[in-house]
């Protein structure tokens, strides 16, 4: 009988739901350690949450997420809640002694991202985990484009191109979501999609940015005020208008150490696009390209073959040796979205269960969130290079 490992979760809309999606199926695809129960659920509203809990597959629903941190049957808490909330439900957790993963942005500013940072730091002294959820990374063929970088296979890196690019606001009647809501989500594609690509790019070329030079644009001024909505859709208009407070897109160079060029762009604008991450990353033996809504290839250019058969080819990812794919079908049976978090939590279970710190940490968020500040800046002072500051 392996031990069992109490999960609880705050938040249930479109995160919660991934996110329970993973908890239900990881135990069923990979051999872990523990085996992870959903004990509970917590949102504000006793009705709904209780609604989300059986839909969702978790034995109790909480109405305060404080209730989990007091449950002696709760060892993690899963944070799915907007960034204006990460602080201070992770921090409690930490301290309380829960293992914590966290959905990104890991906080709406650096001093957030900070204290969270030295709560980890503090509780892993305790023995105590945290990670933060870029679920990216869990891509097989972006866990494969790192391992090209990482065994040299590229060379020396030169350039990086990093594209997240999407369409679900092009409408203007689209309502005002907290999305869209600075308070509440910090910045708009910078943070939401922003913080993807760069964590995605530091990720795979195993360096961090240490400056850049922005700009940053908000196309919809106002839009309808919605009631009671949130995620990615509204749920009806009161016919008023409200201010959107965040950028709808952001455009950046950088420069990472040892000297690699990299460009980035996060837009919601980008009509027909409908969840475009991409990354190219150009070296002097070799580049490679991702783009997620083909996420099951990778292309690999290696230069140093003759030029009579030299080119981009397709790698499908799907073989048993690939990262995570082995654990779920035969080989040219592709993974989806939700496969993503479910590899993002066997790692995090793994790790705890090994006594061992998960990857991304709390200090790889902090790092991001100081790149987004630096575009911030950097876009508000005319597209002045920034230096990202030193974690």
């Amino acid at each position: 009988m392996r031990p069992v490992i109490g999960i609880g979760m705050v938040g249930y809309a479109f995160m919660g739901r991934t996110h329970s999606q993973a908890w239900r199926s990881v135990d069923a695809f990979f051999d872990l350690p523990v085996k992870p129960a959903m004990v509970a659920v917590a949102g504000r509203s006793a009705e709904a949450t209780a609604q989300a809990a059986e839909k969702l597959g978790w034995a109790h629903a909480e109405t305060d997420w404080k209730r989990l941190l007091e449950r002696d049957d709760v060892q993690v808490v899963d944070i799915c809640t907007p960034g204006d909330s990460h602080a201070e439900i992770a921090i409690a957790a930490l301290e309380a002694g829960k293992h914590v993963i966290c959905e990104k942005p890991l906080a709406n500013t650096v001093a957030e991202a900070e204290a969270m940072a030295a709560a980890a730091r503090a509780a892993a002294a305790r023995g105590v985990r945290s990670m933060v959820a870029f679920n990216y990374r869990r891509v097989p063929a972006v866990a494969l484009a790192r391992r090209f970088v990482e065994e040299g296979r590229l060379g020396e890196i030169r350039h990086v191109r990093a594209q997240y690019l999407q369409d679900w606001i092009v409408d203007p009647e689209f309502p005002l979501v907290w999305r869209l809501q600075k308070d509440k989500a910090g910045s708009g594609a910078l943070g939401d999609i922003g913080a993807h690509i760069i964590d995605t790019a530091q990720f795979v070329v195993g360096r961090s940015l240490t400056g850049v030079s922005a700009i940053t644009e908000t196309f919809v001024k106002q839009r309808p005020l919605a009631e009671g909505s949130s995620g990615l859709a509204g749920q009806g208009g009161t016919g008023e208008m409200g201010e959107v407070t965040v950028d709808d897109a952001a455009l950046f160079i950088g420069r990472f150490e040892g000297g690699a060029l990299a460009s980035f762009e996060a837009t919601r604008f980008a009509a027909g696009r409908k969840n475009a991450l991409r990354i190219e990353v150009n070296g002097s033996l070799g580049s490679l390209s991702f783009d997620f809504e083909a996420m099951n290839e990778l292309w690999f250019h290696d230069h140093t073959l003759d030029a009579a058969e030299g080119g981009f080819r397709r790698i499908l990812v799907t073989e048993a040796d690939h990262p995570y794919a082995g654990a779920w079908w035969p080989p040219g049976h592709g993974l989806g979205y939700e496969h993503t978090f479910t590899h993002e939590v066997k790692d995090f279970i793994e790790a705890v269960a090994a006594g061992a710190d998960p990857a991304p940490s709390f200090e790889d968020g902090l790092r991001v969130q100081k790149v987004l500040a630096a575009v911030e800046q950097s876009a508000a002072e005319g597209s002045r290079f920034t230096d990202v500051e030193d974690s």
